[in-house]
């Protein structure tokens, strides 16, 4: 089975990484696409926007907004097509640009993969 990590696109890339997935609808702040060292941009699997609008970081609305990404997810078939590439790498990173690490997308997204594949 995959090991699924997640990293802040911010960060340096690392070998330890494997395949680097960005899991963001809009490409984030300040990263050119040339040093972003990406495999893939996969925009399709993040929140859709009402949903990400309504969430804002905000730590309040955390487990709703946890529960509506699931349920999207679900109903997502991008979240399929990246399952499919999680299960023929060892390893994958699940990039994101939010600067809350506890509360955000590619947590939840981590989360659902690893249910998935198990």
């Amino acid at each position: 089975m995959a090991t699924v990590k997640i990293k802040r696109v911010y960060d340096a890339a690392d070998k330890q990484d494997g395949v680097r997935i960005l899991v963001d609808r809009l490409w984030p702040r300040g990263v050119k696409k040339e040093t972003a060292h990406l495999d893939e941009w996969m925009k399709e699997v993040a929140p859709s926007t009402e949903l990400r609008k309504w969430f804002n970081h905000e730590a309040p609305h955390w487990d709703e907004f946890r529960l509506r990404y699931i349920q999207e997810l679900h109903q997502n078939h991008a979240a399929n097509a990246l399952l499919e590439l999680v299960r023929k790498h060892k390893t994958v990173t699940l990039l994101y640009a939010a600067r809350n690490e506890k509360h955000n997308h590619a947590l939840v997204l981590k989360e659902f993969i690893d249910e998935m594949l198990k």
